[in-house]
């Protein structure tokens, strides 16, 4: 197996139950729906689409955080979803996430030191003599003083407290690192630094990295190539650039002519590709294509068949019935 993270046929189903006493099941949240793709070593993919979309649910069933109902998640050539009890534990060290909040996700009650050696402990076994000097070298790296050790996440601003974060995904050298929306809770002057370190230390240290994010433009500037998800499924797959540059599912392009231009002569002229509704529901999604109902250039015959994520070049893939003609 070339590939060191490999999807295949991936789904997480929710049930929905009724009652208070007698319990039944009345649907199923098909949140995650059947998706397949492969990361090489090193390679950094951004994960996109609206809220709602799945993109989340599929980076927690990446890391075993939620079982998967179906399908197999490859990684380093051994079957994660295979994995139980203290196999799944030790596998951990390989793969760790970065949290949305970096309000929510750190205990007030540890300091930065303490939450960083509880993390260095768990994996790697190391003496307490040695503590001092591998939190400190963690907080260089994530560009904070080693001094602030002893201190409280309540002390940080938000950007250091997902530096922070960072650094405790960092402490047990993992080769992947799923960051779920991780500067979408921060303020936009402090965004591009947290894109930028992630970028940086996934470089440096050879990490496989999945960006998930709600903004194809915060996207581009880190991922090597852009998944797009619609209702739990990925519509569109390739090179970063290329998919920004020319976006081929009308999904996509939506979500492209959203993202705003600095020029002003030039966002005056651009056309924008406005969707009609709202995304349907993942417990009753419709038949055939799931994006038909928003699409405009829809016909009966997407309702009749799901298009499958299909090669439209040796680089990218394309979800889309209608791909050729729209062409």
């Amino acid at each position: 197996m070339n590939d060191f993270l490999e999807l295949r046929d991936v789904k997480t189903h929710f049930p929905v139950e009724q009652g208070v006493v007698f319990r039944r099941r009345v649907g199923t949240v098909r949140a995650v729906d059947g998706v397949s793709l492969a990361l090489r070593q090193g390679e950094i993919l951004g994960l996109v689409g609206e809220s709602g979309c799945g993109k989340s649910t599929l980076g927690r069933t990446i890391l075993q955080l939620l079982p998967a109902s179906e399908g197999t998640v490859w990684l380093g050539g051994r079957s994660l979803t295979a994995l139980r009890g203290a196999e799944l534990r030790a596998a951990r060290a390989d793969f760790q996430m970065i949290f949305q909040d970096p309000y929510a996700s750190l205990n007030p009650r540890m300091t930065v030191f303490d939450t960083l050696a509880e993390a260095i402990r768990s994996h790697r076994g190391v003496v307490a003599e040695e503590l001092p000097a591998r939190v400190a070298a963690l907080m260089s790296k994530v560009g904070l003083a080693p001094r602030f050790q002893r201190k409280y996440p309540h002390e940080f601003s938000g950007g250091q407290r997902q530096r922070i974060a960072i650094a405790r995904a960092l402490a047990v050298e993992p080769k992947l690192i799923v960051a779920d929306e991780p500067v979408s809770a921060l303020d936009v002057s402090i965004q591009a630094q947290i894109i930028n370190l992630l970028a940086r230390l996934a470089r440096e240290m050879g990490l496989t990295l999945v960006f998930i994010s709600h903004d194809l433009a915060v996207v581009r500037h880190i991922a090597d190539r852009i998944a797009v998800m619609y209702l739990g499924k990925i519509v569109e797959l390739g090179p970063a650039t290329a998919v920004f540059d020319r976006p081929l599912h009308p999904y996509t392009r939506a979500l492209v002519s959203a993202v705003p231009v600095p020029d002003p002569a030039r966002e005056k002229l651009r056309q924008r590709v406005v969707l009609a509704g709202d995304p349907p529901s993942p417990l009753n999604p419709p038949a055939g294509c799931a994006f038909h109902p928003r699409c405009a250039f829809a016909t009966p015959a997407c309702q009749a068949k799901v298009p499958a994520l299909e090669p439209f070049d040796p680089e990218r893939k394309v979800a889309c019935g209608r791909l050729r003609e729209l062409e």
